[in-house]
């Protein structure tokens, strides 16, 4: 079964259809439709990921509405950036403003701009979940002034301190207890690409260490021209270099997959495109094995558990092709390597977009509980 929807640059798109929400989960991503009842959505942060998110769910059909968002940026700009987007194109939409909201499509959206999230009125507006993605109150402690303010559950967008629970969807979404966790991190997006190939690895083979590099886009937290930054690799120019910086992606594997804590690092290499990034992982298992084993297992993988957040593909492809892939991971076959118990294996993944679909999908696990 299928149903057309618009894509997230305006052309129509063939779409696997999955029940409304709210849904019980009976396995990733096995669903049983369980009611028909809309997720009601605030957003704290209505910049690259907050936009995108926008996008994301009007392409999914995803019974999510987005009922509020909170930006310092006035709302002429933001209704601009939403309809007129570099990478995703145009809304096939009419999009303006007023001075309290957002209209697409005919549709409201109330918009404030706040900067003490203590004064956002979650619960007048009857917000079910508030997606945190400003960036600065990614610890816990903070976010929590969104379920204070009568939010039923926050996600914050990045990797997060003091949270209830972070989660990688496809890979510890089992974890989640709705009694017990209120702020929940999705992580990062590197970490929504290396979690799928890591556990696939140490399910099938036993990972006893490993190094990952992510070659990844570069983003608004650097420069376009040289210049001051409390990281000096990053006050170069963003578009000029390869610019080396750190990732906590490998660090917080350990947060998702238990048994990998301490067993894996890296670091991330910023280079000169807006979005596309990939993830490169070697690590020493528990056996010899092959090329061909290690790519039937993902294989295998991306067309059982992991269907719908890990896609294999043996097309020698390059970053622009993986550009509104909404998958956490695409597996790249033909980069596999191995040498005895040494295995490296590379996946794709578009920082933004297919990110952005995994809050999505997270809206949906927690709004089954709600």
């Amino acid at each position: 079964m299928v149903y057309t929807n618009l894509g997230p640059i305006g052309f129509v798109v063939e779409v696997s259809a999955r029940p409304k929400s709210p849904v019980r989960w009976t396995g990733a991503p096995t669903y049983e439709e369980i009611g028909t009842v809309t997720i009601r959505v605030g957003v704290n942060g209505f910049g690259r990921i907050g936009r995108n998110f926008w996008r994301a769910v009007a392409a999914s059909g995803k019974d999510i509405e987005i009922v509020a968002v909170n930006d310092l940026t006035d709302n002429a700009t933001l209704a601009h950036l939403l309809k007129y987007d570099s990478i995703l194109g145009r809304l096939p939409y009419e999009v303006k403003s007023t001075a309290d909201e957002i209209v697409v499509d005919g549709k409201s959206i109330k918009a404030f701009a706040e900067r003490d999230p203590a004064k956002l009125p979650w619960g007048d507006l009857g917000v079910d979940v508030v997606v945190e993605s400003t960036g600065f109150f990614t610890d816990a402690n903070k976010a929590r002034v969104h379920a204070e303010n009568g939010a039923k559950k926050v996600i914050i967008s990045a990797p997060a301190k003091n949270e209830d629970v972070t989660i990688v969807m496809g890979v510890n979404h089992d974890k989640y207890d709705p009694a017990n966790h209120t702020i929940i991190s999705n992580a990062s997006c590197t970490t929504n690409c290396l979690a799928p190939l890591a556990k696939v690895l140490n399910d099938t083979f036993g990972i006893e260490k490993g190094l990952m590099t992510t070659v990844h886009a570069y983003t608004q937290d650097q420069n376009l021209q040289d210049g001051p930054h409390s990281d000096l690799r990053r006050a170069r120019a963003a578009a000029l270099n390869i610019v080396p910086t750190s990732t906590g992606a490998a660090k917080a594997i350990g947060l998702v997959l238990p048994e990998l804590k301490g067993k894996l690092d890296g670091f991330a290499l910023r280079v000169p495109i807006p979005t596309g990034s990939a993830t490169d992982l070697t690590v020493e298992v528990g056996r010899e094995t092959t090329v061909e084993e290690v790519n039937a297992a993902f294989k295998a993988a991306a067309a059982g558990p992991f269907k719908g957040y890990l896609t294999y593909t043996e097309d020698p492809i390059v970053s622009s092709d993986i550009v509104t892939d909404p998958s956490s991971c695409i597996f790249d076959a033909g980069l596999t390597k191995v040498i005895g118990n040494q295995v490296k294996v590379v996946g794709w993944y578009d920082n933004e977009w297919g990110y952005s679909n995994r809050l999505g999908d997270l809206i949906e696990l927690v709004g089954a509980d709600l």
